[in-house]
């Protein structure tokens, strides 16, 4: 027992460079072995799977229907994902290329919150997972109604129809069928050794399923990237200022309406992470430029990656440091 205790706690304290060495074997695949690299991305889907499964594994019933009761810090959510981040994206959409394909593509995926592996990053980081998987329906639901309308806004034309399809398919894939075998496998605990000692084991393979995410996720897109590179690196500047700009506006609304460490980490990092694997297919599916506003997309995934992997890092040691008590005043 003492052996499995270490091991998580060894791969949790080295947690992110383990993520960031993940991150570099992606990007050497995927640039020496492009070919090979570009079949990757079917496991992309299974493997985020498994590890929203491992995830949701340490949501509790319970503790999730109490979440969804939270009112207030939905409303904050949604505020903040539909209200703070449309301004961030219109102050910066004049410093997105002029290309057609590439500002859809970069609208596109700014403007939709992610409903999948934020609750990974933000659990990883001291963020209450409960209250943002509770999230999670209503902010797929609003995207969906919402984003045509900013798209149309910000685009000056009727660009904006979106088919609901990917959003719902992600959702049942990522969300619904992970979630609901992780409450079956808790039934599964409570009644039988064999079913505590399977969960116990399972929790064990959270980093090690975050690094095969990363590096099939980098691994099989960089290839796409490497060849339209030329044309979209004026996107990166613009995704990088949105995850700095959403960080600090994440952290204000946190301490302006005191949430408390958990809940204001999940708020911040809910406003900076974006829908990028469900959104790939719809800019796929754009009937002009479809291959460059996938590209655009894409891009965004890598820089957010990174991004993440290190705000999991800050708001780590911040939490160590005790710097982020001033956050708490009202639960």
């Amino acid at each position: 027992m003492p052996d499995t205790v270490r091991v998580p706690e060894r791969l949790e304290r080295h947690q992110v460079a383990l993520y960031l060495l993940a991150i570099g074997v992606g990007l050497t695949f995927g640039l020496t072995v492009p070919s090979a690299a570009e079949s990757m991305d079917v496991a992309v889907t299974p493997l985020l799977a498994a590890l929203l499964f491992a995830t949701f594994l340490q949501v509790r019933a319970t503790d999730l229907v109490a979440s969804l009761r939270d009112r207030r810090f939905l409303a904050v959510v949604l505020a903040v994902n539909f209200v703070l981040v449309p301004l961030v994206v219109w102050a910066l959409s004049p410093l997105l290329p002029a290309d057609d394909a590439i500002r859809i593509g970069a609208l596109l995926v700014l403007l939709c919150p992610c409903v999948d592996y934020v609750v990974v990053f933000a659990g990883l980081a001291g963020g209450d997972r409960q209250r943002l998987l509770a999230a999670t329906p209503l902010l797929l639901l609003a995207q969906m109604l919402i984003v045509p309308v900013y798209l149309t806004l910000l685009l000056g034309e009727d660009r904006a129809a979106l088919d609901p399809e990917p959003f719902l398919w992600a959702f049942a894939v990522l969300i619904a069928l992970p979630l609901v075998l992780a409450w079956l496998s808790q039934a599964w605990a409570v009644r039988s050794d064999v079913g505590r000692r399977t969960g116990d084991a399972v929790s064990v393979t959270m980093v090690p399923l975050m690094m095969a995410v990363l590096v099939t996720a980098v691994g099989s897109q960089v290839p796409r990237i490497d060849s339209r590179f030329d044309d979209i690196a004026g996107v990166i500047p613009v995704y990088v200022l949105f995850l700095i700009l959403m960080a600090i506006v994440g952290l204000g609304v946190a301490r302006a309406l005191h949430l408390s460490p958990a809940s204001g980490t999940a708020v911040v990092f809910s406003g900076a992470t974006r829908n990028s694997l469900v959104v790939l297919p719809l800019a796929l599916a754009l009937p002009v430029g479809a291959e460059l506003a996938a590209a655009t997309v894409i891009t965004q995934t890598l820089v957010e990656l990174i991004g993440m992997v290190l705000l999991v890092w800050a708001f780590s040691r911040a939490a160590r440091r005790g710097a982020l008590r001033p956050l708490r005043r009202r639960a």
